[in-house]
């Protein structure tokens, strides 16, 4: 991996750590989802035009991609309502890259050398240990557990997912756009049904942050399928969780008054 790579990866998981932050301020989840989904694919359809449409092998993977990311979207608004920001998001987070690695040698053929392995590793059981250290003198709440297990199976399919259709693309930038115009469908349209004639004052006191969220989403994952295009797709997976261990632990210290 080039340092260019490296930079971007890390960028990425620092952005992706923030836009969850954001995402957790907002304590009607459907509300903030709604904001980030559909603010994503606001920014996805203004890309759109300016872009070269993905190459046709690209289409199946962005469908598959989209209707993960819905899954996704809605597994962690469950972690989130059910555990502690602190435990729900290590699990999701660290279950991931260790997934993906299976997945990238058996759909990809990659197969990550003894460094890389070790650092996959490495990544995956300090999130552990953040999961673990926001366990202490609790039990367990399994159902939340469970919830963030699901979204951590959910992030390692759509990583693979789009990390072959990214290269399948012929361009990232596209990608990116037509997947969030996609994916941002779905949130936005169950809250317009469920709120019916109250969607713009019930997301409005929100909006700011939401929108923000949005943004940094997008930015966030751009980075990361630029990134697939350019190297294997467990490491990358990997490094991307790395800033959460300090995001992570900054929530749970807090929480212990530190």
């Amino acid at each position: 991996m080039t340092p260019a790579v490296t930079a971007a990866v890390l960028l990425a998981a620092v952005t992706h750590a923030c836009w969850n932050a954001l995402a957790h301020r907002i304590t009607d989840k459907l509300v903030g989802f709604t904001l980030i989904a559909g603010g994503g694919m606001a920014i996805g359809l203004v890309a759109v035009p300016f872009l070269p449409l993905p190459a046709a092998g690209a289409w199946p993977y962005l469908v598959a991609s989209a209707l993960i990311h819905v899954a996704y979207y809605v597994l962690l608004m469950r972690s989130f309502r059910l555990g502690d920001f602190g435990q729900a998001y290590p699990i999701a987070r660290g279950t991931a890259p260790l997934v993906v690695t299976v997945l990238a040698a058996v759909f990809a053929h990659e197969v990550p050398d003894g460094w890389a392995a070790a650092g996959i590793a490495v990544s995956c059981a300090g999130l552990t240990g953040v999961a673990l250290w926001g366990l202490r003198g609790r039990r367990p709440n399994w159902a939340a557990i469970g919830a963030a297990l699901a979204t951590g199976l959910s992030i390692a399919a759509y990583t693979v997912v789009d990390g072959l259709g990214v290269r399948a693309s012929g361009s990232a930038l596209a990608y990116i756009a037509w997947l969030m115009a996609l994916e941002g469908i779905a949130i936005p349209a169950y809250a317009w049904y469920r709120w019916r004639g109250q969607f713009l004052a019930t997301v409005r006191p929100f909006a700011a942050v939401g929108l923000l969220g949005a943004a940094l989403s997008v930015a966030a994952y751009g980075l990361v399928l630029w990134a697939q295009t350019r190297a294997e797709l467990a490491p990358v997976a990997a490094l991307r969780e790395s800033s959460v261990k300090l995001r992570s632990c900054g929530n749970n210290f807090a929480a212990q008054g530190c």
